[in-house]
């Protein structure tokens, strides 16, 4: 077996915070082999192709980042990371409740694809753009340079019913979430380093607003949220349709860095979900203490950021026998 360490890209938003990871190269899952050299001789202007569109997109707005690493959560969760998120049609994923209106950074990925079918037509799949152009989204931001194993194949359907139910909401419990993770062969570790993805982007009002008033019987307000951070977000969130955005990571929202960590230490976490990795009764009894590591050694959370992305990028597809690669990321050929 081989190991191999890519050197950090020289432009300076990449050296910010990045970290190189040793990573295997080449890995079984549910379609095949993947490996980080799959395209090396069938298309070699990949890495140049993708990193280009990316940084492009950030330059215009940097917000695109998350936007691209939240599209390969989402497409990982549902089906394995086999690109069925980009598929348009009546059970399209795009409609799924914890998508619509939400789940961005589509029109990166069908431009990047327009390039590579132009450089190498018929080679590189939409799910392996997904992932390849997370991990740009991620390494623009300052965060860690991982390997992505490459060579997955585009599925075949869609699986609207499947985003709705298997997606971890911010309004599940840490043990659902932990669950949900379990379910797709990811563990506990895995779900508080995925949840600092949220270093970076924005929320919508209607994904916390319920921590802002009426949130109990005793409580107007989330007792585990602080009030300074409260009174501002229900002046953004008065009056308006829920679609008013804040930032995840507040004091640090466009910066990948442990800053998340210190935030839930604080009870500075944006959402229920994220605060409830420090304060819930089962935060305390399972995720606390990673919460407690990663504020305190960013070096070990980018590391073991990008092994859990590694991870994630390899949970399997059960449609991966019928798969193919498609020449539009929207619909199968």
């Amino acid at each position: 077996m081989e190991y191999s360490r890519r050197d950090q890209r020289a432009s300076s938003r990449l050296l910010v915070g990045a970290v190189v990871l040793l990573c295997l190269c080449a890995a079984a899952s549910g379609q095949g082999q993947l490996s980080c050299n799959y395209y090396k001789a069938s298309c070699p202007n990949l890495d140049s192709i993708v990193q280009a569109r990316v940084s492009a997109a950030m330059k215009a707005e940097a917000r695109m980042g998350a936007s691209l690493l939240r599209l390969h959560f989402h497409d990982c969760f549902v089906n394995g990371c086999d690109g069925s998120i980009l598929l348009d049609g009546p059970d399209s994923e795009k409609l799924a409740l914890p998508n619509l209106n939400s789940v961005r950074g589509y029109e990166v990925i069908d431009a990047i694809k327009a390039d590579l079918e132009t450089a190498c037509p018929g080679v590189v799949s939409c799910a392996d753009v997904v992932a390849y152009a997370a991990k740009y989204g991620v390494l623009l931001s300052g965060g860690p340079d991982y390997d992505v194993r490459l060579g997955r194949k585009d599925g075949p359907v869609a699986n609207q019913s499947g985003a709705n139910s298997n997606l971890p909401s911010p309004f599940n419990s840490i043990s659902v979430i932990t669950q949900k993770f379990k379910d797709v062969g990811l563990n506990t570790k895995d779900v508080v380093v995925l949840s600092g993805a949220h270093t970076i982007g924005r929320s919508r009002c209607v994904l916390f607003r319920s921590r802002l008033a009426n949130f109990s019987a005793t409580d107007s307000v989330d007792p585990t949220l602080d009030s300074a951070l409260a009174s501002s977000l229900q002046q953004l969130c008065s009056g308006g349709d829920g679609n008013q955005t804040a930032d995840l990571d507040a004091g640090s929202a466009d910066a990948f860095d442990n800053h998340y960590y210190k935030n839930l230490l604080a009870q500075k976490g944006l959402l229920s979900s994220d605060q409830g990795l420090f304060s819930s009764p089962d935060g305390v009894n399972a995720t606390r203490a990673l919460v407690q590591a990663y504020s305190a050694n960013s070096q070990r959370f980018l590391y073991d950021f990008g092994v859990s992305m590694v991870r994630m990028g390899n949970i399997p597809s059960p449609n991966a026998s019928a798969g193919q690669i498609r020449t539009k990321c929207s619909a199968v050929n």
